[in-house]
């Protein structure tokens, strides 16, 4: 284990008491009406999102896009909960911006900065064209205890596969030449395409569990989540302390 590593860990904790406290302060947020919904979105997307990416490319990987992907779609569903339209398209860009230059942060790590500026820049023109042709996270918005995927999403779950891996292959070809670049490929489209599909289908049940926070559920939650965060910031301390030494 190394100093980054370690201080990753430790941010982690941080963040996890944060939200620990944010959540015991439900009723001093406003309650149900507070912010406490937008937060419950964006940690639980950016979860579900992070340990699917981080599974399929990598714990920078996995945290970097799940954080963007988390927030990013949080603040659309919260929007399409109240049953307003959509946000303008210039709004739109500027989420498809910030998820793609999230996948382009965790490909650095991976390959070199050409690449991953690159395929930022050809994701985000393509999620832009999406949304200017209605295919939107909140297409289809539903808010129920039962998990579903409409036709309208699976078949963006399969064209967003196939752009992903197709865009790759152009990064690969043509910017940076990546080993066994058709394996690669393939495994960053795949990998995009389960997770966006795993998330659509279960997204209507986060959604009614956002709409409908029990409060005493959400005290238990928070405990849970500081003791997490304890846990996490005394890793370094525990290291010291047994003489382990990092690289």
């Amino acid at each position: 284990m190394d100093h980054h590593t370690v201080a990753l860990i430790s941010i982690t904790g941080t963040c996890l008491d944060v939200l620990g406290s944010l959540y015991l302060a439900y009723d001093l947020l406003d309650g149900q009406h507070g912010p406490l919904r937008l937060l419950t979105r964006a940690v639980t997307y950016s979860v579900v999102f992070g340990i699917g990416y981080g599974l399929g490319l990598g714990l920078f990987f996995g945290l970097a896009t799940g954080l963007a992907t988390g927030i990013t779609l949080a603040i659309e569903f919260s929007r399409a909960s109240r049953g307003l339209d959509h946000y303008s398209l210039l709004w739109e860009g500027l989420f498809a911006a910030i998820r793609g230059f999230a996948f382009g942060a965790g490909l650095y790590r991976i390959l070199d900065f050409g690449f991953a500026l690159a395929f930022a820049i050809l994701i985000t023109i393509g999620q832009i064209l999406a949304y200017s042709r209605g295919m939107r996270p909140a297409a289809d918005y539903s808010a129920s205890g039962r998990p579903r995927l409409t036709r309208h999403q699976f078949w963006g779950t399969v064209l967003r596969t196939l752009g992903y891996t197709v865009t790759a292959l152009i990064c690969s070809a043509f910017i940076h030449h990546v080993d066994h670049a058709w394996l690669f490929a393939i495994r960053v489209g795949l990998v995009t395409g389960i997770v966006t599909a795993v998330g659509a289908t279960i997204n209507p049940y986060i959604e009614y569990f956002a709409d409908n926070l029990p409060e005493r559920r959400l005290g238990v939650f928070g405990i849970a989540l500081i003791l997490c965060g304890f846990s996490l910031q005394s890793l370094q301390y525990w290291l010291t302390l047994f003489d382990i030494r990092l690289t």
